[in-house]
């Protein structure tokens, strides 16, 4: 039985993994919502940031996998939650039978966050970003959808989680630490392989879930593995957790950074994995060595330009 989706944002991080994992699925039948090339081999027309233009996208299609996200600007809320909105009315206006939204647990806002479960933790985002992307989680949930949650996403393409932890160890002239915050962590492309099989998945109809490798990642292991793996200058030396933040006072980002990384964000979802065809893939430390010299080489072109 061929099964047809539609895929949102399948040009981004997670997206364009979502979509390889599903043309690799024999009974999947892939098209791709695109504005920029909406005349392309299977793909179909419509901007989020532009409802009218979704009307009919969803014709023919079985499950809906939305991972479009706007980040800042003046268009988050025009894409993520009134675009959001649109893109699921025309799915249940069309008799989509999934759909399946791929958010983030920043939903949640600041931590601390140690062993969290679905159901525990208040929805309380702390960025306009988040704020949009919990009303587009709301309008998916009130569709009967799946939404997925994962925390820290890494791996090729990654241009914020690794990248931000290496421009913080540059800005800070030193490692943090004295602390060992857990973070729920997951490699991007087994996020993308967890998101098709969720949507395939029987046993999993609707609600949220978080989705991250069932070890969380120490912190000193995180900021660990970037030192070793990719050799960020002044990351040798050891300051404490005061010491760090007094050095990041004149930088608002690198606060954002410190606050984050060093409380818990550790989510846990062991029914996520039971039952479904799919692994959470390699653990921390094995994935990123092998990201590693994708990340170096991005950080080089970076420093270059």
């Amino acid at each position: 039985m061929t099964v047809t989706f539609l895929i949102t944002g399948a040009s981004g991080f997670i997206g364009s993994r979502v979509a390889a994992s599903a043309r690799r699925r024999p009974e999947v039948r892939v098209r791709l919502l695109s504005r920029q090339d909406p005349h392309g081999p299977g793909t179909v027309p419509g901007d989020l940031s532009d409802p009218p233009s979704l009307r009919g996208a969803c014709a023919g299609v079985d499950v809906l996998v939305h991972c479009a996200t706007r980040i800042g600007g003046d268009a988050v809320e025009a894409v993520n939650d009134h675009g959001t909105r649109a893109l699921v009315e025309e799915a249940v206006r069309a008799g989509v039978g999934r759909i399946v939204y791929v958010s983030t647990a920043a939903v949640h806002g600041r931590g601390p966050f140690h062993g969290v479960r679905p159901g525990q933790a208040p929805i309380a985002p702390a960025s306009a970003t988040s704020r949009t992307r919990a009303a587009a989680e709301r309008h998916v949930l009130d569709a009967g959808g799946l939404v997925l949650r994962p925390h820290l996403v890494y791996g090729e393409g990654d241009r914020w989680v690794i990248p931000g932890l290496a421009w913080l160890l540059g800005e800070l002239s030193a490692t943090p630490t004295g602390c060992a915050a857990l973070h729920s962590m997951i490699e991007v492309g087994a996020l993308g392989r967890a998101v098709v099989a969720a949507a395939l998945s029987p046993a999993h109809d609707g609600g949220a879930h978080y989705v991250g490798h069932p070890e969380p990642v120490p912190l000193p292991g995180l900021l660990g593995a970037v030192r070793e793996h990719l050799g960020v200058p002044g990351g040798g030396a050891a300051v404490d957790v005061a010491t760090a933040l007094d050095r990041a006072a004149g930088s608002p980002l690198a606060l954002h950074h410190l606050a984050m990384l060093t409380v818990d964000h550790w989510f846990v979802d062991d029914a996520f994995w039971t039952d479904l065809d799919c692994s959470p893939g390699d653990d921390f430390a094995t994935g990123f060595r092998r990201a590693a010299p994708w990340y170096r080489s991005f950080l080089a072109d970076r420093t270059a330009s």
